[in-house]
């Protein structure tokens, strides 16, 4: 008999399990190993790449070379160069929770904004965005202290305006654009200017303006107050040296912040004084006078002019706002500001005459001065008989705040057009500008002009010891298809001290509205008039001028031809 015997396999079985087991066991330990690496070599890039990443799209770094510094005519800064701190953050990379993040910068940084402004900034689908650009050291440590990766610092040098809003129109302010990311100037005179304060060469040197911070001051002080008080849209004011060109001061309301013009508005930016173009109605009536005396048309201050009824010439009818009825002579017609009188006047001025003391004035043409934001006049395509008639009387032409200041200058100084600068011109070196009226003209127009404040309608301008000349001007404020019946520009041209002039002051109110403020009139008389006489009275001594109550220029010749009735009160009509 046979007996087979099986031979033991198990020992073997269980030792390749065992072994199979052992390279899974290898195998799984080997990826996980691999998964922490890749893990940790995450973190490092991504550490790497916030250290080192260059990634901040500067909306306004300035080029390597300083830009230069802009100060007024006293040295007074008004634009400098800083090194300052910027802090930004990656919006993507932010690893803790937003809202929590929002809410300690907006305690860090309260004049910044509020929460919900940071968490808007922190949750935009950008690489990089701002937070402050402006920053102290101090405030950096405590915003890194918040321990966000995100948030990045780096030191950049910075253009600051530290007389904040003064001269904001003037100064301008630089950045980039979409189109072009190179910082230049892009408004005012950083724009006008900005090759030059990018020079290396020159970049120690500060540009000096012509403007007077100390005037400029005052003048956005009581044109600011009165544009609040009146509810006007817009205001705008002008200094003027009449014998240089020299702007002294010029506003434009309402204003903005160039440290902050992220925040300004479209209407804000716009220069109203150089770039809005308006009907300046009666304010033009000098001019039209000045041109009658220079071209023989008017010889004799007596000589009289039909005002006893509205003009009608064709289908258009000229009346007077506050008819006198009656003829008017030289003197009256200005003191009472007859659109009849002017009308007729101009009548036997003529077109030609008329269009070329404009065009001498540079009516036709934007305004003489270096900034780039400048308006082009309305100039009428057809000088009909009307047309002379009423541009006499600044309707039917517009020009800007600038022209008129120009042309009252122009008529003050002894008849000589110069070109007007927002940078300060040296003793002797002023341009020698075009002769536009005679010099007998001239001084005749000084005595119209003062006479229109002593006894017209611009006695509200006077500002005791400073012998004010000027002339109210209001026209309906134009709009789509023709004139807006409850709206007016108000405007007040003045020239000071009038024995001697040597600077012209002019303000305009766009839209006043009948309140308390204005005795509830919106005519210049009542709006700009009043404060021309506060800026004098505030400026005229930082001048150089002195009241003097002592001291007028002689118009008892033509005082002597105004005809008042028993009882009548003085012109307060514009």
């Amino acid at each position: 008999m046979t007996t087979m015997v099986a031979r033991a396999t198990r020992p073997a079985r269980v030792s390749e399990q065992r072994q199979a087991l052992l390279a899974t066991q290898h195998m799984r330990l080997m990826v996980l190993l691999l998964l922490f690496a890749a893990a940790i070599l995450l973190v490092i890039v991504r550490l790497a790449m916030l250290a080192f990443d260059g990634g901040p799209e500067r909306v306004a770094a300035i080029s390597t070379a300083p830009r230069g510094d802009i100060v007024d005519r006293n040295g007074q800064q008004l634009a400098r160069t800083i090194d300052a701190w910027t802090i930004g953050v990656h919006p993507r990379r932010l690893l803790g929770d937003r809202s929590d993040i929002a809410k300690k910068l907006a305690d860090l940084m309260p004049d910044v904004g509020d929460q919900h402004h940071f968490y808007r900034l922190i949750t935009r689908d950008v690489n990089f965005t701002y937070l402050n650009r402006r920053a102290s050291p101090a405030l950096v440590q405590a915003v890194n202290a918040i321990g966000e990766p995100g948030i990045v610092f780096d030191r950049e040098t910075q253009r600051l305006y530290p007389q904040s809003t003064l001269a904001a129109h003037v100064l301008g302010y630089i950045g980039t654009t979409q189109k072009d990311p190179t910082v230049h100037g892009r408004l005012g005179m950083e724009r006008a200017l900005d090759e030059r304060l990018l020079n290396p060469a020159m970049s120690g040197t500060p540009v000096v303006l012509s403007i007077d911070s100390r005037v400029q001051a005052a003048m956005e002080s009581e044109l600011g107050q009165s544009m609040a008080s009146m509810q006007a849209r817009a205001a705008a004011g002008v200094v003027l040296d009449v014998d240089t060109g020299e702007v002294i001061a010029m506003v434009s309301l309402p204003l903005f912040n160039p440290n902050r013009v992220g925040m300004a508005g479209i209407e804000q930016l716009r220069n109203t004084v150089t770039q809005s173009v308006y009907e300046l109605g009666s304010a033009f009536k000098p001019i039209a006078m000045a041109t009658a005396i220079d071209t023989g048309v008017v010889t004799d201050m007596s000589r009289r002019f039909d005002a006893t009824a509205p003009l009608q010439v064709g289908r258009f009818r000229i009346k007077d706002d506050h008819a006198q009825n009656r003829w008017l002579n030289i003197p009256e017609t200005l003191i009472h500001s007859s659109n009849i009188a002017t009308a007729r006047i101009a009548d036997e001025i003529g077109a030609q005459r008329m269009q070329t003391m404009f065009r001498k004035l540079g009516f036709d043409t934007k305004p003489d001065i270096e900034l780039v934001e400048k308006g082009r006049p309305l100039w009428p395509h057809y000088w009909a008989r009307t047309t002379v008639m009423t541009t006499a009387y600044g309707h039917g032409i517009a020009v800007t705040p600038l022209h008129l200041a120009n042309a009252y200058a122009t008529l003050v100084n002894g008849g000589v057009w110069r070109p007007t600068t927002l940078l300060k011109v040296q003793p002797g070196a002023a341009p020698k500008g075009r002769r536009v009226i005679s010099e007998a003209t001239s001084a005749r127009m000084r005595q119209l002009l003062r006479l229109i404040v002593t006894d017209g309608t611009g006695r509200k301008a006077e500002a005791p010891g400073y012998r004010v000349g000027g002339k109210t001007g209001t026209a309906e404020a134009a709009e789509k298809g023709g004139y807006a019946r409850n709206r007016n520009v108000s405007t007040f041209a003045a020239a000071f001290p009038m024995d001697a002039p040597r600077y012209v002051v002019l303000t305009m109110m766009d839209s006043p509205k009948r309140v308390e403020a204005n005795l509830f009139q919106t005519t210049a008389a009542y709006t700009a008039a009043p404060v021309v006489s506060r800026v004098i009275s505030r400026t005229g001594a930082m001048l150089g001028v002195i009241p003097d109550a002592q001291r007028d220029i002689d118009v008892r010749e033509l005082q002597g031809l105004l005809w008042h009735a028993p009882g009548d009160k003085k012109v307060e009509a514009e």
